[in-house]
C-alpha cells in the first residue's frame, strides 16, 4: 500500500498464478501486473503536431490510482515523433524568420514553407521532452517514472533480453512505472515475414507488437491497448452494419473485415488484433478500447480493470449460451412475432403458463428451497429479503390466478384503435396501440416477479430480457424454463430471455440500441443505481416508496388502527408499506392517539419521532434522522401537523410520490386531500397496500411508477404499450391541399370499433 500518495487507494486481492488469461471480464479486477499501450492517436493532438496534454494527464492519473492500489503498471507509449515534430517545426520557423528578416531587411514575413521532417529526427528531438512531461505528471502523485527505449534487435539478443527483463522487474519492485517506447531514432525497418512466428517470436515493428511482446515476456496479467476506436468491429467502423464486438475469441478473424489504419501511427486494427491474439496465446488478457473519447477517456483504464464492459475483451473461453446482445436481438425478433399473433393466441400462452405454475408446483418449490438454503448458509440476506425470496403453494396459486386475470384482459390490448380521423376524402388516419419493443426487467430476491412480468410482456407483445438476482438463480431458472415451454405452443420461445451470463447491471444499462425500456424491481438503492447507469434508455419505476398515512381530526376510531396496522405490518418490506404516520395536532393525548401507539407497540413497530412530535413529548422515542426515510421493516416515523393543508405540504416535501392516504369521515377534507396530493396513488380510508397491480385488477404489475411521463402508479398491460399512426390513402399528396389545390382537410372524428370486454 502506497500511503504517501495523494490518490485514494483500495486494498484488492491481486495475487494469481500466471499461465492462463482471465476467462471473464469480471476477473480483470484481480490483475496485478498491467501494461497500458497508448497509441499515437491517443497521445497526439488532432493536427498530429504536439501532444494531447489533457488526455495524457487523465491517463497518468488513472495509472497512478491503479499503481497506488498495489498493482504494477507499465506504459508503452507513442508520441515522441509528434512531440519532436512540434519542437522542430518551431525551431525551423524561428530560424527561417530570422534569416528572412536579415536578408530582406523587412519586418513583413512572407509565407514560409516547412520542409518535410524525417520521422527519426523528430523522434530524437521529442524523446527527452516526452519523458520530461511524463515525469512531471507522475510526480504530482508521488510516483517515479523511468524511460526504457528498445528496438526489435534487443529481443533477438538473449543477453539483452535478460537485461531488459531484469531492469523492468527491478523498477517494478521499487514502485517505479516503466515507460517504454521503440527507439524510433535508430529503429531499422521491420524484417519481411518475421511477424508472429509462433509463441516465442513476434517482430517489434510498432508499439502494438512491442506491448504484446513485453506483456508476455513480463508475464503480465492484462494488456490494455488504447486507440481512437471503441474496440474491434465486425466490419470497418462507420459502415452501416458495423457492430462492436464485446468479446473476441481466437479463430474469429474470418468474421471480421478490417478497415484502414489509425490516422497516425504504424499499425491499424489488424495489427492490434494480431498482437492481442499473440499476447492472449502467451497467457495475457487483452482489452482494446477507445482512449480518445472525451466522455470515457477520463476513466477508461479504471473501468476496464473494474471489469466494466468497455471496448473488446479477448478471451479463450467461449460462453455456453448466447451473449446478452444476441439475447436482446432474439427477444426483439421473438417479440415482433409475438405481437403479430392473434390476441387469443397470446392469451392461450398465458393460460398455459398459469397451468404450469400449479402443475409443476413441486419442482418449483424444490428449486426455491435450494435458493433459500444457500442464502441462509451464506447469511447474505436480511429477513425481509428472505421473505421476498420464499415461494409457497399459496403464492403460486395467487400467481396462477393473477396470470389468468392478465390473459382475460389482454385480448384487445395490442392493435386497439385509440383514435380514428377522416383527414380528407379517402384519407383515413388511425392511432393504434403497439408494444414498446424490448423490455429489460431487473429484479432482486423475487422469483414470483418472473412469471408476472413475463405474462405482462406476452400480453402486450413485447420482447423481454430478465436479469434476476443470483440469490434466486435456481427458482428463476425453472420459472423461465416453464415460461419458454408456454411460449413454445405458438413458436415464440425466444421472446422471453433470462440473462445468465456474468453481465453487470451497469453494462446492461448501456445497451441503448437493443433495449427500449428498463424496469427495475427491487430496493431503492438498486433503482437509483440503474437510473444513474442508464445511458439513453428510459427507466420506469420509483427509487423510493415513502408512503404516508394522515390521520385527520374527523377520523373514525374503528378505521384508524385497522388501516395503519395493515399499511405498516401486513408486509413491511413492500414498497407500498406505510413509512410516515402524520397525526393532526388536536389528536395528541387523546384515547385515539393512545390506541394507535398501543397497537404499534403490540405489533413491535419501532417508532421514530419527527421534530415536531418530539417537541411535544417529555420522553420521546429516538428522533428521526431524516423525514425522507424508507425503512422497509417494522419501523415508522410519527410526525405532527396542524391541518390537512400542512399534511399535503409535508407529503410534497418529504414523500416520493408513491402512495399516500387520508383517514377521515369528512368528505370535503378527503376530496381536498385526493385532489391536492401529487402522488401516483392517493387513497381515502383505505390501506396503502392496495397500491398493487393485482389488487387494482390489472392481473399483475411490472412495478409502480412515480414518474409523470407515460405510465404512473401500478403498471400493467396498458403501461407497456405505446402507439403508432396508420394513414391509409389513395394517391394523396400534400400539394393537393395547398391554397390552389383540389382537396380540403376535413379532420372528422370517426367512431372507434367496439372493444371486446368478454
Amino acid at each position: 500500500i502506497r500511503c504517501w500518495s495523494n490518490i485514494p487507494f483500495l486494498t484488492v486481492p491481486l495475487s494469481r498464478a500466471h499461465g492462463k488469461p482471465f476467462a471473464h471480464r469480471s476477473e480483470l479486477r484481480h490483475a496485478k501486473r498491467i501494461v497500458v499501450k497508448l497509441g499515437s492517436a491517443v497521445v497526439t493532438r488532432g493536427d498530429e503536431c504536439g501532444l494531447a496534454l489533457g488526455r495524457l494527464a487523465s491517463i497518468v492519473e488513472q495509472v497512478s490510482m491503479l499503481q497506488n492500489q498495489g498493482r504494477e503498471m507499465m506504459i508503452v507509449t507513442s508520441g515522441a515523433v509528434a512531440f519532436g515534430k512540434q519542437r522542430l517545426r518551431h525551431e525551423i520557423l524561428l530560424s527561417q524568420s530570422v534569416r528572412q528578416a536579415l536578408h530582406s531587411g523587412q519586418s513583413q514575413l512572407k509565407d514560409m514553407a516547412i520542409p518535410v521532417l524525417e520521422a527519426r529526427a523528430c523522434a530524437a528531438a521529442g524523446q527527452s521532452g516526452l519523458m520530461a512531461l511524463y515525469e512531471a505528471m507522475f510526480t504530482q502523485y508521488s510516483i517515479c517514472a523511468a524511460q526504457i527505449l528498445v528496438t526489435n534487435l534487443d529481443f533477438h539478443d538473449e543477453q539483452k533480453r535478460r537485461n531488459l527483463n531484469g531492469t523492468l522487474h527491478e523498477l517494478l519492485r521499487m514502485n517505479i512505472v516503466p515507460i517504454i517506447n521503440t527507439n524510433d531514432a535508430v529503429v531499422p525497418p521491420p524484417e519481411p515475414n518475421s511477424d508472429l512466428q509462433g509463441v516465442n517470436v513476434i517482430s517489434v515493428k510498432d508499439n502494438d507488437s512491442l506491448a504484446a511482446r513485453l506483456a508476455v515476456e513480463m508475464r503480465t496479467d492484462l494488456l490494455i491497448v488504447l486507440s481512437d476506436v471503441e474496440g474491434l468491429f465486425d466490419s470497418p467502423p462507420g459502415s452501416d452494419d458495423a457492430k462492436l464486438i464485446d468479446i473476441f475469441y481466437p479463430g474469429d478473424q474470418q468474421s471480421v473485415t478490417f478497415g484502414t489504419k489509425s490516422r497516425v501511427g504504424m499499425g491499424g486494427m489488424e495489427a492490434k488484433v494480431k498482437a492481442a491474439l499473440w499476447a492472449l496465446q502467451g497467457g495475457t488478457s487483452v482489452v482494446i478500447a477507445n482512449g480518445t473519447h472525451p466522455k470515457i477517456s477520463g476513466h477508461v483504464i479504471t473501468d476496464i480493470v473494474e471489469g466494466k464492459k468497455v471496448g473488446t475483451f479477448f478471451s479463450e473461453v467461449k460462453p455456453a449460451g448466447p451473449t446478452v446482445e444476441q439475447q436482446a436481438e432474439m427477444a426483439r425478433a421473438g417479440g415482433r412475432t409475438l405481437a403479430a399473433l392473434q390476441p387469443e393466441q397470446r392469451a392461450e400462452i398465458i393460460y398455459r403458463l398459469a397451468d404450469l405454475l400449479t402443475d409443476q408446483r413441486e419442482e418449483i418449490l424444490l428449486a426455491n428451497k435450494k435458493d433459500l438454503e444457500e442464502a441462509e448458509n451464506k447469511g447474505r440476506l436480511a429477513l425481509p429479503l428472505l421473505k421476498r425470496l420464499s415461494l409457497s403453494t399459496s403464492k403460486l396459486n395467487s400467481l396462477s390466478m393473477g396470470l389468468r386475470q392478465i390473459a382475460a384482459s389482454s385480448r384487445d390490448s395490442v392493435g386497439r384503435a385509440l383514435r380514428r380521423t377522416r383527414v380528407a376524402k379517402a384519407l383515413l388516419l388511425e392511432q393504434v396501440t403497439v408494444p414498446i419493443g424490448v423490455l429489460l426487467v431487473i429484479f432482486e430476491s423475487r422469483p414470483d416477479c418472473l412469471p408476472q412480468v413475463s405474462a405482462l410482456a406476452i400480453a402486450s407483445g413485447n420482447g423481454l430480457l430478465l436479469k434476476g438476482g443470483k440469490e434466486a438463480a435456481h427458482s428463476n431458472q425453472i420459472l423461465h424454463h416453464l415460461t419458454q415451454e408456454a411460449l413454445s405452443i405458438h413458436g415464440v420461445k425466444d421472446a422471453v430471455q433470462l440473462v445468465n451470463t456474468r453481465e453487470e447491471v451497469e453494462d446492461l444499462c448501456r445497451l441503448d440500441k437493443l433495449i427500449d425500456l428498463i424496469i427495475p424491481r427491487g430496493s431503492s438503492q438498486l433503482v437509483r443505481n440503474i437510473q444513474k447507469a442508464a445511458k439513453g434508455i428510459p427507466v420506469m419505476g420509483h427509487s423510493e416508496g415513502i408512503c404516508h398515512v394522515y390521520v385527520d381530526t374527523d377520523a373514525s376510531v374503528e378505521k384508524v388502527t385497522r388501516i395503519i396496522r395493515d399499511s405498516k405490518c401486513e408486509y413491511p418490506a413492500a414498497c407500498n408499506a406505510l413509512e410516515t404516520l402524520l397525526i393532526h395536532r388536536d389528536l395528541l393525548r387523546t384515547p385515539l392517539f393512545d390506541q394507535i401507539i398501543d397497537m404499534l407497540r403490540v405489533e413491535q413497530v419501532k417508532i421514530h419521532a419527527g421534530p415536531r412530535f418530539a417537541s411535544y413529548l417529555t420522553f420521546s422515542p429516538s428522533e428521526v434522522k431524516s423525514l425522507r426515510t424508507e425503512y422497509g421493516d417494522l419501523e415508522c416515523c410519527i410526525e405532527v401537523v396542524d391541518s390537512v393543508q400542512e399534511a399535503v405540504e409535508h407529503i410534497h416535501k418529504y414523500g416520493s410520490s408513491h402512495t399516500d392516504v387520508i383517514i377521515t369521515e369528512n368528505e370535503q377534507t378527503a376530496e381536498f386531500f385526493l385532489q391536492h396530493v401529487d402522488s401516483a396513488c392517493v387513497f381515502w380510508n383505505a390501506s396503502t397496500r392496495f397500491s398493487d397491480g393485482y389488487r387494482f385488477g390489472l392481473g399483475a404489475e411490472v412495478g409502480i411508477s412515480t414518474s409523470r411521463i407515460h405510465a404512473r402508479g401500478p403498471v400493467g398491460i396498458e403501461g407497456l404499450l405505446t402507439t403508432k399512426w396508420l394513414l391509409r390513402g389513395d394517391n394523396h399528396v400534400v400539394s393537393d391541399f395547398s391554397e390552389h389545390g383540389s382537396m380540403k382537410y376535413l379532420h372528422e372524428s370517426l367512431p372507434l370499433p367496439q372493444r371486446n370486454t368478454s
